[in-house]
């Protein structure tokens, strides 16, 4: 609450007021609503109030389909967690060196990943990204995602 009024917030958007309260017991969410609305809010305040401290690593996922985005999120992530001490959020993508981002996994050992979906997988599938641990799964602009998926690969 601290972080939310410290941010300015001072009454929920529409979608806020839709999605929160079933966000915050479990409930699994699908919203749409324009740019601006406080969607990213919306799952950032939903896994902080739901991850507990002692979290394990890579406890939450966050898929974004630009770099730019996975940034964003994660600087919300770090904005709104600025009053739990223990959690650590981790932004990874493509046009970094993989062995800098591996390092910092290793080093950060992050509970919150925010990456985009080709550099999550091939850590993934390298072993070097554990995510057996996740428990909260977010794609952010997941029409987008799946737009790109249906583009030819250069």
């Amino acid at each position: 609450m601290k972080a939310i009024s410290s941010c300015g917030f001072e009454h929920p958007s529409e979608v806020q007021q839709q999605c929160l309260p079933n966000s915050l017991i479990g409930v699994d969410i699908l919203c749409q609503a324009k740019s601006g609305m406080g969607k990213t809010a919306v799952f950032v305040i939903t896994v902080l109030n739901r991850l507990e401290e002692s979290a394990p690593e890579v406890s939450c996922l966050v898929l974004a389909h630009t770099r730019e985005l996975a940034y964003q999120i994660d600087k919300e992530f770090q904005r709104f967690s600025v009053n739990f001490n223990k959690l650590k959020s981790m932004v990874i993508y493509g046009g970094e060196p993989v062995d800098e981002q591996v390092k910092n996994l290793n080093t950060i050992k992050p509970n919150i990943v925010v990456g985009t979906p080709g550099r999550v997988l091939s850590l993934a599938k390298k072993g070097l990204l554990n995510l057996k641990n996740v428990k909260f799964f977010i794609l952010d602009e997941c029409d987008k995602m799946l737009k790109e998926l249906g583009k030819p690969q250069i």
